[in-house]
């Protein structure tokens, strides 16, 4: 089954550092196949055997820590479920190449309760978008993400669950190389 992987928080402002090429190794010792790399924000595509996502992430997460001394959350899509986070892309037509860096989706590990997701609206301010739909959250910040309130930290702080963001440009090229 092909698989797409996404760490959260590695590489960012030199923290928990893994470099891809050493990323790559450590998925093709699990026994993974086909195992390629992303940029430089954890992002694996691989082929595996196994479908059960709660085993693939754990060994992922357990080898890491082995290896690298930290833990790293991990959400894991498969190439299906990518081509279906495009599908419901709730925000219209869009020019990629300017927009395509200020529209992300965040991959939640689960679906938060109902009444989680309400406290999210004081967090959107206009002209920034938020729409959930399932494990998924697809945020839209025409200004940019840097002046957003909605970060990671805030998403899994008022949900109670992971999360991992990418940016559109990259969920289009991971279900790309993922097909």
């Amino acid at each position: 089954m092909k698989m797409v992987s996404l760490l959260r928080g590695i590489n960012v402002s030199g923290q928990k550092k893994i470099l891809m090429a050493d990323l790559r190794d450590l998925f093709e010792r699990l026994g993974f196949s086909q195992v390629a790399t992303y940029i430089q924000s954890g992002n694996v595509v691989f082929e595996s055997p196994e479908s059960a996502r709660d085993l693939l992430q754990k060994q992922i997460q357990d080898a890491i820590r082995a290896d690298y001394g930290f833990t790293v959350p991990v959400e894991l899509r498969s190439h299906r479920e990518l081509t279906t986070v495009i599908a419901e892309y709730p925000f219209g037509e869009i020019d990629l190449a300017l927009e395509g860096s200020k529209i992300a989706v965040t991959f939640l590990s689960e679906e938060p309760p109902a009444a989680s997701l309400a406290t999210l609206e004081q967090y959107v301010i206009a002209p920034d978008e938020l729409v959930h739909r399932g494990r998924e959250i697809y945020l839209r910040c025409p200004d940019g993400f840097g002046k957003a309130k909605l970060t990671n930290a805030i998403l899994e702080k008022k949900l109670g669950v992971s999360a991992t963001s990418r940016n559109w440009k990259t969920v289009l090229k991971l279900a790309e190389m993922s097909g």
